[in-house]
């Protein structure tokens, strides 16, 4: 056991960034609107998220490089590869910063839940005072550039959050025999599509693809160590998991109203389940916030590493000037005020358009013998990689139908 929790890494951390306030708000949504109708979407994109993240991890504990640098090794076309890695790009660091804002909204509407709203008047603008706390939070541990302190902040945050959700969803009373059908039979309520999309793109999150082999690689030098990465992986996946889920099923209770967001949810609670109710799940909101705020900008910069070939060190000036630039960015734009619910809900559906470009590349990469050697995909990863891309690139179409009206 001593062995194992030594061995702890990039699992929990690749939870903290997929459970951020985009995955809280879009959960409270779909539990708000659809009950338990929707838990089976969870349960596959939870399922999604394991076959992927453990090729990721694979990657870079056998290769020990980056997701994005093997990509620019591999690809020899100079064209194609431009191509690549300029999607890349635009889909992680332009998006991640876009997430960012989000993230820090959300982590302070938690907060806010609490304390209430401490704003500033600084040249005629209202300025709020807590995503400026929270950016310097996350600041201060990403620049110490100590991959064991990050680890070990995230890894405490993301304890806090599960135990944060979990107790919130059994103080709820839920119907378990409601719940267990909710998440074995698929249910397709209507006006739902873009919920379950939504659903599947804000937990199978590309981004997390690229930080997982990065964060693996540091983490264990030895191919001998796989065999801790993937309990790592599966154990803190399935972990992210139960969080949504009992996200949805406290959502699930609350009678229907004018709910936007978690905080909306947590106010909603007070008067059915008492003060208790609003304080674990305001607890749950500011951990996703401040550890997503913490993993977007790490992820960015591991990407720009690897796709430019720069060092991957946490201290070097170019990886902190990505990091320090979105960090920035998403504390500039939550403090002047950004309505980050519509922001939130349209970078889901855009990361859910984007996975199946970044799941093909990933299932390409893990079938090269001379990148993985023995350690390549099996038959069996390979057909559960393209089911995952196929019902990736079903629910993609299927979101551009929806957007033009065609269904």
């Amino acid at each position: 056991m001593i062995k194992f929790l030594k061995n702890i890494g990039p699992g929990p951390l690749v939870a903290a960034a997929f459970i951020g306030p985009g995955t809280v708000t879009l959960c409270t949504l779909a539990g708000v609107n659809f009950g338990y109708a929707l838990l089976w979407a969870m349960m596959l994109s939870v399922i999604a998220t394991i076959v992927l993240q453990e090729m990721s991890a694979r990657l870079g504990v056998v290769t020990q490089k980056g997701l994005s640098k093997v990509i620019r090794e591999e690809i020899k076309s100079p064209f194609i590869k431009s191509i690549v890695l300029v999607l890349i790009l635009s889909a992680i660091v332009i998006g991640n910063a876009a997430y960012e804002a989000g993230n820090i909204s959300g982590g302070a509407l938690g907060v806010k839940a609490l304390f209430g709203s401490t704003e500033l008047y600084i040249l005629g603008r209202e300025i709020d005072v807590w995503p400026i706390i929270i950016g310097s939070i996350a600041f201060a541990v990403l620049y110490i550039g100590n991959y064991k302190v990050i680890e070990k902040a995230l890894v405490f945050m993301v304890i806090l959050m599960s135990l944060a959700f979990l107790v919130t969803a059994i103080i709820t009373k839920p119907n378990v025999l409601e719940v267990v059908t909710g998440m074995l039979v698929p249910k397709f309520p209507e006006k739902s599509i873009l919920t379950i999309i939504g659903l599947i793109g804000t937990t199978v999150v590309p981004y997390n693809i690229f930080l997982h082999a990065s964060l693996a690689k540091t983490k264990w030098k030895s191919k001998e160590d796989l065999a801790y990465a993937r309990k790592d992986t599966v154990i803190a996946v399935i972990l992210g998991g139960v969080v949504s889920i009992c996200i949805i099923i406290t959502a699930s209770t609350v009678p229907f109203q004018e709910i936007n967001n978690a905080a909306d949810l947590a106010l909603g609670l007070q008067p059915l389940f008492g003060d208790f109710a609003k304080y674990f799940l305001a607890i749950g909101l500011f951990s996703a916030g401040i550890t997503s705020a913490i993993t977007a900008p790490l992820a960015a910069a591991y990407v720009a590493s690897g796709c430019f070939g720069w060092q991957n060190n946490l201290k070097s000036k170019k990886f902190r000037t990505v990091w320090v630039f979105i960090l920035f960015l998403g504390v500039g734009f939550s403090s002047i005020g950004f309505k980050s619910i519509e922001i939130i809900k349209f970078a889901q559906v855009a990361n859910g358009l984007l996975l199946p470009v970044i799941v093909g590349i990933l299932i390409w990469i893990m079938n090269k013998s001379s990148v993985l050697g023995k350690y390549k995909n099996s038959n069996l990863q390979n057909v559960f990689g393209f089911i995952i891309l196929g019902i990736t690139l079903f629910l993609g179409a299927k979101t551009i139908l929806k957007v033009f009206n065609v269904i």
